[in-house]
This record gives C-alpha cells, structure tokens and sequence, in this order.
C-alpha cells in the first residue's frame, strides 16, 4: 500500500536552496518518491511512499518556517504512483506571474464543504473554476464558469477581459486541492472585488467529505498523479494518461484511430509535427527496453501542478 499526500503551504522561504538537499535527503531515506516545488513563498507538491517514510517527510516540512501549521489531502494506491524524487527551486510553487498577489496577507473567505452547495445555489453568487481546460473537461461543479485557460498564468487576462460579466456578483471559486484559490481570491481583493469566497481544501476534501447523494460535483476530479482522476471518497477514476500531452483520456478513448500510445491521442494529434512524433516513440522504446532491464526509464512520466 502506498500512501500519497498533497499540501502546500505559503509562508516565507529566505533560503529555498538550503532546504532543498535536506528535505531531499529525508525523502530518499524513506523511499518517499514523487514532486515538490520551493520557491520564496513556499512549498507545494505531491508524494508517495510507506505510511513511515511519509510520515518522516511531512514531520520534516512541518519543522520548516511557517509550516507548523501544514495541512495535506491523503489518499492511498495499490501501486507507486510516481517513479522518482524531484524537488525542485522555483519562482513560484504555482505560477501566476502576478508579483503582487500575496496570499499570506490576504484571501477570500474560506468555505466548509458542508456549507459550498448553499453558497454557489444561491443567485447572486458566481461559481468559478480556477482550473486548467483539460481538467475541467472531465469535470467540475454545477454551474461553475470554466476560463477556458490552459494554464494559470492565463487566469489574471481572462478575468480582465470578463470581470464586467459578474459586476455585483459574489464570486466562489475552487480548485483541486485549494492552491490556486490562495492566490486568486487574493488577486479579485485587490481588483476591487469586495466578496470572495473559495472552497476550503479544494474539491479533494469536498469529494472526500461530501456524500454523493448530496454533491453538486458532476464528474471526476483530475489529480497529479498516477490515480489520473477521483471521484466521490477519493476512488480512483477510470481515466488514463495520454503520455504525450499529459491530458486524462478514457479507456475507450484508447480505440481511436488517433491513439498511439505515448505518441498522440484525439486530444493532441494535431498539436506535434512529424518529427515531434518519431521522437515519442523513440522515447517509448526506449522506456520499453528499460522495463525490460527492471530499469526505471527517465523519460517516465510524473505530474507537477
């Protein structure tokens, strides 16, 4: 059994380098394998491993500045759901490029899942989806609006370009597992947007807490990882990886003339060249070959949010 935690935290690195090797060393010394991001502002990331090997890691990141407070989502897998260790130094630990956005001064109301389905029925409350277009393809909230951004960066234009749309509106927004809300909710305060509100812990816990028969999610949850998507209780959907464009794909989608596995599906064909292609599938015999050694091939795929 594999135990995977999601977190983050905002809070104030002056040295993300310094952590960088020890936070690594701890991970490897309890065969913890999967992604976590450091940057000034904080830490973000998905991992998996043993229930002691985890625990040793989250103990280490709670010991971190700010980070005694740490909250994660857990879920558990039948098998590893990344295939290496990677922390990696970055600007940001999720990408918006807005230098003033802060979330440790300011966010928007947080909302407990037993509370979302009121919030976002009620008519003078707008429901927003902070999240990737491939994401919110395989589902999403009732009635939520989807940006149709493919990637956060892209949300702080889409808002500009449509915020007349919701004049005198409150705004409820979500994410996966509440990152993304931190800095947008702080981004709509310092637009001038008086009510903002996001779902506390993101649709993971909502999914996780909500019974089904209650819910107002409609679909499954994609997730960074090897699970690929969830659905209510966190069970794991029936959705694949298209290895080429990292997009979640159905087993049956796998039929389509356009599928060719880690090379192309329906949903990324038309996006490579020729030559984009002969490399996938150089890379996929050669990830082949290495499974063939008992080898783990770089080129193996692992998800960062």
């Amino acid at each position: 059994m594999y135990y995977i935690a999601a977190l983050y935290q905002f809070t104030r690195f002056d040295d993300p380098a310094g952590i960088q090797g020890p936070l690594k060393a701890v991970c490897d010394a309890g065969d913890v394998k999967g992604s976590l991001l450091l940057a000034r502002e904080g830490i973000n990331g998905t991992i998996a491993g043993p229930r002691a090997g985890l625990d040793a890691v989250l103990a280490h990141i709670r010991s971190l500045p700010g980070c005694a407070g740490l909250e994660w989502k857990e879920a558990t897998a039948e098998k590893a759901p990344f295939p290496r260790m990677k922390v990696r130094l970055k600007k940001e630990i999720v990408t918006m490029g807005q230098p003033d956005v802060d979330p440790t001064a300011h966010v928007g109301n947080y909302v407990e899942p037993e509370e979302w389905n009121e919030l976002i029925r009620s008519p003078d409350v707008v429901t927003i989806d902070t999240r990737n277009d491939y994401e919110v393809a395989i589902g999403t909230f009732e009635g939520a609006v989807d940006p149709m951004t493919k990637s956060f960066r892209e949300f702080p234009q889409w808002w500009e370009e449509n915020k007349d749309r919701f004049h005198n509106k409150r705004v409820a927004m979500f994410c996966t597992g509440g990152i993304r809300c931190e800095k947008s909710t702080n981004f709509l305060l310092q637009q001038g947007v008086p009510e903002v509100y996001h779902l506390k812990g993101g649709i993971l816990r909502y999914l996780e807490e909500m019974p089904e028969e209650e819910s107002t999610w409609e679909g499954e949850c994609f997730v960074f990882d090897g699970r690929v998507s969830v659905g209510h209780g966190l069970k794991e959907g029936p959705h694949e990886l298209c290895h080429a464009c990292r997009r979640p794909i159905l087993p049956e989608d796998k039929d389509r003339p356009e599928y060719e596995v880690g090379v192309s599906c329906h949903q990324c064909v038309d996006e490579t060249t020729d030559a984009d292609k002969a490399r996938f599938r150089e890379r996929q015999k050669q990830m082949a070959l290495a499974r063939e050694r008992g080898e783990t091939h770089l080129g193996t795929l692992s998800l960062d949010e």
